[in-house]
């Protein structure tokens, strides 16, 4: 055994999947029998996503787009071959500290902006990553910077630089970017939550994103009034669609526009070509900041673990800590599970060493597989 394809996800609060990747692979390197160790970052649709991209290959674009509470922000695409990825959680990503005031006025206004441009470029499949949100405004940002006209009950324009959702009463679509007309859209995302109703945009999501009960209320009632305004402007019932609530509805939205979903980690994996390198490899490491029940669901390690199998390549995994027994860690498909508690027992350490500890991980992995 002598090739190894590293693949993690971010440790979120710590470290970026290439970082993490780029550690391991270090400890890996360090072991007598020189693996060849191939990194390879993953992500789930969310934050990392185009950085994954970019480390399989695509080209990315820097711009400055609309941030969430409407100040600019830098965020940038990736592209290759006409096929554009795009990350919400760049242009409309929670910010430090949420709060009821930021849950309200969070648009997801930056990440039209980033489609706009893939579009402006002329791409003709255009990839939305729809994890790690900060908004829950129905996706009418996300609309009104691809060009349509919100309106306030008077008749009066939107920005939804801001979110408008409260106030909106008419939506003019016709203005709508061109580009939209020769484009797929393609959802990247893993929560198949309707838009509306207790497990819904605004009940599920909302109090992660600061909102309290009073708010999450709030919200509610205004996606209750947008999605009938919407549905009948372009025709399509997408309210109750699996991912319609996914980033605060912007799932919604652009499900009413035609875009078609897939699962987010078995996007990635695609677009960034892992199931071919595991036909060429021996062992795949995978894993992830915590190691959970959530990590069962879709997420990334589970969708390179499911590859690995296909593949008839063992997956080991890692994590920054885990909450599974080993019986549940076989049973999801992992031929064992490697964290850094192991090492550091202190979680705060964990997070402000990730760095060395990966690189110790990869050592101790090359002696279990290598001897």
């Amino acid at each position: 055994m002598g090739e190894v394809v590293v693949a993690l996800d971010s440790f979120k609060g710590s470290l970026g999947a290439a970082q993490a990747t780029a550690a391991l692979a270090r400890g890996l390197r360090r072991h007598a029998a020189r693996p060849l160790v191939h990194e390879h970052p993953v992500a789930d649709g969310g934050e990392g996503t185009v950085d994954a991209a970019v480390a399989a290959g695509f080209t990315p674009v820097g711009l400055t787009v609309t941030g969430p509470l409407g100040r600019p922000v830098a965020a940038r695409y990736a592209h290759r071959g006409g096929v554009a990825v795009v990350e919400l959680a760049q242009a409309s990503g929670l910010p430090a500290a949420p709060d009821p005031t930021t849950a309200l006025a969070a648009s997801t206004f930056g990440t039209g902006e980033l489609i706009a441009a893939a579009l402006d470029a002329g791409h003709r499949q255009v990839v939305v990553g729809l994890g790690g949100s900060a908004t829950t405004d129905g996706g009418t940002g996300l609309l009104a910077a691809l060009g349509a006209r919100l309106l306030d009950a008077a008749g009066r324009e939107l920005t939804g630089r801001t979110s408008a959702l409260p106030a909106v009463a008419a939506v003019d679509l016709t203005g709508l970017h061109r580009g939209l007309r020769n484009a797929e859209l393609v959802v990247a995302c893993d929560v198949d939550n309707a838009l509306l109703g207790p497990d819904g945009a605004a009940a599920v999501f909302g109090p992660q994103k600061g909102a309290d009960e009073a708010t999450v209320a709030t919200l509610e009632r205004a996606l209750s009034a947008w999605a009938p305004v919407l549905e009948a402007a372009t025709g399509t019932a997408a309210a109750f669609a699996p991912g319609a609530g996914a980033a605060g509805g912007a799932g919604f939205a652009l499900f009413t526009l035609g875009a078609r979903r897939v699962p987010g980690i078995e996007l990635v994996l695609r677009l960034t070509g892992l199931p071919a390198r595991l036909l060429r490899t021996d062992l795949v490491i995978t894993g992830e900041g915590s190691l959970d029940r959530q990590s069962l669901r879709g997420k990334a390690p589970l969708g390179v673990a499911t590859a690995a199998r296909q593949a008839g390549v063992p997956a080991y995994v890692v994590a920054g800590r885990s909450r599974l027994t080993p019986a549940e860690v076989t049973a999801a498909g992992f031929a064992g599970a490697f964290t850094l508690t192991d090492l550091e027992p202190d979680p705060g350490r964990c997070m402000t060493e990730a760095v060395p500890l990966l690189e110790r991980l990869g050592e101790r992995i090359a002696r279990h597989v290598f001897g």
